[in-house]
C-alpha cells in the first residue's frame, strides 16, 4: 500500500540534537515507566467499572432514567477531558508540567475512590466528571513531558509505546474490575487509589523541563496561523472513529447480559479477551510502518465486518470473536487517526493540534452510549443499534476509499 503522507520536517526527526535528560539507565527507566503509567490512568477511568454496570443499573433501578445515567458514570470523565483538552496546554505552561502532574495525580485518588463512599447517583457522576477533570491534566502533562524530555526518533518511540501501553491496560483493567466488581459494585472504585502511590514518586523522578527543552517547543507568536483547516477533517473522523473505539468497551457487558452472561468475571475476562486484540491491531499497524490516510478505509472496513459479526451473534462465543475482529480493527484505528493528524502539524502547532484531537476523540467517546441507547430505542435492541454503528462504518469506509480515488485528498496535509 503506498503512502502519501510527505516526510516529517528534518527538526521533527532528527536524533542529532542532545536529548535533554538521559536517555539510558535506571533513572531513565524509572521515568519512563512514570509517563507510561500516568497516561494508563485515563484508560483506568474509562473501562474499570465497565463491568460492574449492569450491577449498578440493578442498584440503581428505582432512579428516574438509570438506564442512560448509569453509563454515564463510565463515560463523563470523558466529556470533562473532551472539553478541556483544548485549554490543556496553556494550563500546563502556566503551572508547570511535572507540579500540575503530581497533583492531579493527587486529586485523580480523592475523586476516584469517592463513590466507595457516596450513595446517590446524582453525586456519583459529578464526582466522575472530576476524574475527567485531574485526566485532562495527567493525559496532557505526560504527553507533553514526552515532547519535552525527548526529541525525533524517540520521541515518536514513546508516544507510540504511550498508546500501546493505554491499549494493553485497558486490558488489565477490564479483567480486574470484572474480578473485583464479583463482591460488589462499588470494589473496582478502589483501584483509584494506585495513584497515590506515583504521585510522590512521579513528584522525585521526572525532572523540571529544562529551558532549551521548553523553549523549542514555543513559537514566537504571530509568525504562521494555526491550520484549522489541515485538521478539520481529521478531527471529525477521529470523533466518529472514537465512537467505534469505544463501542465494544461500553456495550459489550450489556450484550452479554441480554444473552444469558450475568457472571462479572466472564464479563471482565471476555471483555478483556477483545481489548487484547486491540494491543494486537495497536503492534500490527506499528510493525506495518506504512502511511496511515491509505489504511484508514480499510480499517474501518475492518471494524464494521466485526460490528455485523456481533449483530448476527446468537450466543457469547460468536459475540466475543466478532468483537475480537471489530477490536484489531480500532487498535490499528486509533494510532492511525493520531499518526494521521501528526502529519498535518508543524512542530510549533503540535500542542494546540494534540489537544483539539483528544477533544475529538474524548467527544466521540462520550456520545458513543448516547447515540448506542438512541439507536436501540428506534432498532428494538442493542445488537441492532451496533449494527447500525456498523454499517454507517462501513459507509464511512467507502466514501473515504471513494476520496482517495478522487482527486482530491480528504484533508491537505502540511509540507
Amino acid at each position: 500500500m503506498p503512502g502519501s503522507v510527505r516526510p516529517l520536517p528534518s527538526a521533527a526527526v532528527d536524533d542529532a540534537t542532545p536529548a535533554p535528560v538521559a536517555v539510558s539507565g535506571p533513572a531513565h527507566l524509572l521515568r519512563v515507566t512514570l509517563l507510561m503509567a500516568g497516561s494508563c490512568l485515563p484508560i483506568l477511568g474509562a473501562v474499570l467499572i465497565a463491568p460492574v454496570l449492569p450491577k449498578m443499573q440493578d442498584h440503581f433501578a428505582s432512579t428516574p432514567g438509570a438506564k442512560a445515567l448509569v453509563p454515564l458514570a463510565l463515560t463523563v470523565p470523558a466529556l470533562s477531558l473532551a472539553l478541556l483538552a483544548p485549554f490543556a496546554g496553556v494550563i500546563v505552561d502556566r503551572l508547570g508540567r511535572r507540579r500540575l502532574l503530581v497533583v492531579a495525580a493527587v486529586l485523580y485518588a480523592v475523586f476516584g475512590t469517592a463513590p466507595l463512599y457516596l450513595h446517590s447517583l446524582g453525586a456519583i457522576i459529578a464526582v466522575r466528571a472530576l476524574v475527567g477533570v485531574t485526566e485532562a491534566a495527567i493525559m496532557t502533562c505526560c504527553t507533553t513531558l514526552i515532547g519535552d524530555y525527548y526529541s525525533g526518533h524517540r520521541r515518536v518511540k514513546y508516544l507510540a509505546l504511550q498508546t500501546m501501553c493505554a491499549s494493553a491496560s485497558a486490558t488489565v483493567f477490564f479483567v480486574l474490575g470484572g474480578a473485583i466488581g464479583s463482591a460488589g459494585w462499588k470494589g473496582p472504585f478502589w483501584v483509584y487509589a494506585v495513584s497515590l502511590l506515583l504521585a510522590p514518586l512521579m513528584a522525585v523522578a521526572l525532572p523540571a523541563p529544562t529551558a532549551r527543552a521548553t523553549a523549542a517547543a514555543t513559537p514566537a507568536p504571530g509568525r504562521r496561523p494555526f491550520p484549522w483547516r489541515q485538521l478539520a477533517g481529521i478531527c471529525a473522523l477521529t470523533f466518529f472513529g472514537a465512537m467505534v473505539f469505544y463501542a465494544v468497551p461500553v456495550e459489550m457487558s450489556y450484550l452479554l447480559d441480554d444473552l444469558g452472561v450475568e457472571n462479572t468475571g466472564v464479563i471482565g475476562l471476555a471483555t478483556a479477551i477483545a481489548s487484547a486484540a486491540t494491543v494486537g491491531g495497536a503492534v500490527t499497524f506499528a510493525r506495518l510502518k506504512r502511511s496511515p490516510d491509505p489504511m484508514l478505509p480499510a480499517v474501518l472496513a475492518l471494524c464494521a465486518a466485526g460490528f455485523g459479526m456481533m449483530f448476527l451473534a446468537g450466543n457469547a462465543p460468536l459475540l466475543v470473536i466478532g468483537a475480537v475482529v471489530n477490536c484489531v480493527g480500532t487498535g490499528m484505528l486509533l494510532p492511525a487517526l493520531l499518526t494521521s493528524a501528526m502529519s498535518r502539524l508543524a512542530f510549533e502547532d503540535r500542542g494546540r493540534g494534540t489537544g483539539l484531537w483528544m477533544a475529538a476523540f474524548f467527544g466521540g467517546e462520550f456520545v458513543c452510549p448516547l447515540l448506542l441507547l438512541a439507536a436501540e430505542s428506534a432498532v428494538g435492541s442493542l445488537a441492532g443499534a451496533v449494527g447500525v454503528l456498523g454499517l454507517t462504518a462501513a459507509l464511512v469506509a467507502a466514501g473515504l476509499w471513494a476520496t482517495r480515488r478522487g482527486s482530491r485528498p480528504l484533508v491537505k496535509q502540511v509540507a
